[in-house]
């Protein structure tokens, strides 16, 4: 049910045509590869300053060199990890 006068009111959304041939390929800084895998931080939050009062894990989403294993930079902005060299690499 619609509040307004003359019944609902639809938008229409409107597609935008992007060519990504003009964007930028992220590659690794340390080997060149291109290809990336999702990853996740684990972060564990003390109860005590936890909202709901308890323990909890919470999984923070980063990118890393499906070749090295490094993680894309700028990806741990936000994250609260300050060492990037602190993660175990993937020696394959």
């Amino acid at each position: 049910m619609s509040m307004h006068p003359k019944g609902q009111i639809r938008k229409q959304k409107q597609q935008v045509q992007v060519d990504l041939k003009q964007a930028d390929t992220i590659k690794c800084s340390d080997c060149g590869n291109y290809l990336f895998i999702t990853s996740f931080i684990l972060k564990k939050l003390s109860a005590l300053v936890s909202p709901n009062g308890q323990e909890a894990l919470i999984p923070v989403q980063v990118y890393s060199c499906g070749n090295c294993g490094k993680v894309a930079d700028g990806m741990l902005e936000g994250s609260g990890v300050e060492e990037e060299s602190s993660f175990p690499r993937l020696d394959i």
